[in-house]
């Protein structure tokens, strides 16, 4: 197949990244087991169609994969304000303090916004929890302040929802709160999932240890902003939501060896790949033998924009799940793979029927050595 000529990375607009989806490949539930889902194998043209088991074959020992180890919060609380209008609210973000952790940003869904002073109650009757606005915060104003009567975090996981995405329309289960999660999931703060690693199961990880594969984590706590889709049309009057993350320096160390030994560096999922960027992205760190720059360990925020023309730092490859038209997702795997060849494999996906966004399936994907 003749792929199309892609834009030089100024001419890009969002209409570049959009494409029509059959609604019934919007996947509603998990595979049956995590490593059930189908791997479409994208690095050349033709692709492959693979089942996600397949993975450890397609790596070589002394790679590396770099997983986000955050964890998904019950973000999501049913409620009524003071004056007796209903109210949601998905918690952005638990805010740190000395001791318990008891102020968070959030965004809230009412028919009239609360003003400061304010209060909410959440959770069924019986079990009610009670929270003052505080005021408006975040980008433009769009999120509320609220603070709580004790710990963010146990609020949630006494009266908070898994906060799935949009897209699925059903209630969250209990089935939910074990597979909207990773099975090494360990720091808490994410309200979506970092879905790439919702594939991986303690076996699967067992067969790529015992094939030579490193493994090393990152933590990434993702937004709700992963899912809205970009409004402007011209992609640098974009402004992407701020995300905390951290890169341990066991990590930083893992990736050199990885180079020194001539091994790739894995992503798995793009939120693991933005913090991995992110930590790199200092034009005046130094750079090592494979003239590219090392990731510079720490915690810090990050607003960084992938889009094609981005020249990457430190990941080889990607695994990656479907994503959104017109989202700054599928940007970014069209800067890792080439905005044509992503174009490609996403009708090839259409058309063989792949399952899509946070529970469908999974691509793996090489970084081309001129992003377009």
């Amino acid at each position: 197949m003749n792929l199309p000529p892609s834009p030089a990375r100024h001419d890009h607009v969002v209409a570049d990244f959009d494409f029509e989806l059959p609604p019934e490949l919007i996947a509603q539930q998990p595979a049956a087991e995590r490593t059930g889902s189908r791997l479409l194998d994208g690095r050349a043209w033709p692709p492959v169609d693979r089942p996600f088991a397949d993975l450890p074959g397609l790596l070589q020992a002394g790679d590396l994969l770099v997983f986000n180890d955050t964890q998904v919060i019950r973000a999501r609380l049913h409620g009524h304000k003071d004056t007796g209008g209903g109210v949601e609210a998905l918690i952005e973000r638990v805010l740190p303090g000395a001791g318990a952790r008891h102020e968070a940003w959030a965004h809230l869904r009412a028919s009239k916004s609360p003003r400061a002073g304010q209060r909410v109650r959440f959770g069924p009757a019986g079990a009610q929890v009670e929270a003052e606005v505080l005021g408006r915060c975040g980008p433009e104003d769009s999120l509320f302040h609220l603070r709580f009567p004790s710990d963010v975090f146990e609020v949630l996981e006494r009266i908070g929802h898994v906060p799935l995405p949009p897209y699925i329309t059903h209630d969250d289960s209990a089935d939910d709160v074990r597979r909207y999660q990773t099975v090494f999931a360990r720091e808490p703060g994410a309200v979506a999932a970092p879905t790439a690693a919702l594939h991986f199961d303690e076996a699967m990880l067992a067969r790529l240890a015992d094939a030579g594969i490193g493994q090393a984590r990152v933590t990434l706590h993702v937004g709700a902003g992963t899912f809205q889709p970009v409004r402007v049309e011209r992609l640098a009057d974009h402004r992407m939501h701020s995300e905390w993350f951290e890169v341990p320096a066991d990590t930083v160390a893992a990736i050199a060896r990885t180079r020194a030994a001539g091994g790739r560096v894995v992503s798995v999922g793009t939120t693991t790949l933005r913090a991995l960027e992110s930590a790199a992205a200092d034009p005046t760190l130094p750079v090592d033998a494979s003239g590219r720059r090392l990731p510079l360990a720490g915690a810090r925020e990050t607003e960084i924009f992938i889009t094609p023309g981005f020249e990457f730092q430190v990941v080889d490859r990607l695994i990656t799940n479907f994503h959104l038209p017109r989202s700054t997702l599928l940007m970014l795997v069209s800067a890792l793979a080439g905005h044509a060849h992503m174009r490609a494999l996403y009708q090839h996906a259409i058309e063989q029927r792949y399952r899509f966004f946070s529970y469908g399936d999974a691509m793996l994907l090489d970084r081309v050595a001129t992003p377009r």
